[in-house]
């Protein structure tokens, strides 16, 4: 065999080293990948599931519609500086700017996000969005805009998946009559408790 011969031989054999290495280098960066968001989702998890977390987000379901009734609590929410009564306010609304500011530079997938938390971030923006509109007004308008990206985004999963997150295709469990009795029991007992 001709030097020509063994040199194309030779080019042919790096292209298919450089290749492989180059496919092993994309999928290691999606190992990575995988491994950020799920980290960045358990972070994410452990925050919401925290004491002060919580604590806040109760404040802003419980008492914030009573501060958003009284015109002092609506003053209270549209001045310049909070008092720390109000700062569980300012907990819940950063802390979903955040996971928005995440999902929208796609450091964690937003289907992700949807599926595991559509419904807290959807509540949490229908009862922040008054407070957001005057933080607007009194502060920038660009308050919490990443918290209203992932409020519209989890607006449309909650529309999209009304019926939950099953996959389609895929068989349900076949209830046992004891536990569907409980279940219709619980339904009557329900019925019966004024809901607050």
């Amino acid at each position: 065999m001709s030097l020509e011969i063994w040199s194309t031989i030779a080019s042919i054999g790096t292209f298919v080293v450089i290749a492989a290495t180059a496919v092993a280098a994309l999928l290691q960066l999606r190992h990575m990948r995988s491994s950020n968001q799920i980290a960045a989702i358990t972070a994410m998890s452990e925050t919401m599931a925290s004491d002060e977390f919580l604590r806040a987000y109760h404040f802003v379901t419980e008492e914030v519609p009573k501060l958003l009734a009284d015109p002092a609590g609506r003053s209270k929410l549209g001045a310049k500086v909070w008092s720390p009564e109000i700062e569980p306010v300012r907990v819940v609304g950063n802390f979903f700017e955040r996971m928005g500011v995440f999902v929208k530079l796609r450091i964690i997938d937003r289907s992700v996000v949807c599926d595991l938390f559509d419904g807290v971030v959807f509540k949490a923006w229908k009862q922040l969005e008054p407070v957001v509109l005057i933080r607007r007004k009194v502060s920038s308008p660009g308050t919490w805009t990443s918290f209203e990206y992932l409020a519209v985004l989890s607006e449309r999963s909650l529309l999209a998946n009304s019926d939950g997150y099953y996959p389609p295709g895929v068989r349900r469990m076949k209830c046992d009559e004891k536990s569907i009795a409980t279940a219709e029991a619980f339904e009557r007992d329900r019925a019966d408790i004024p809901q607050p």
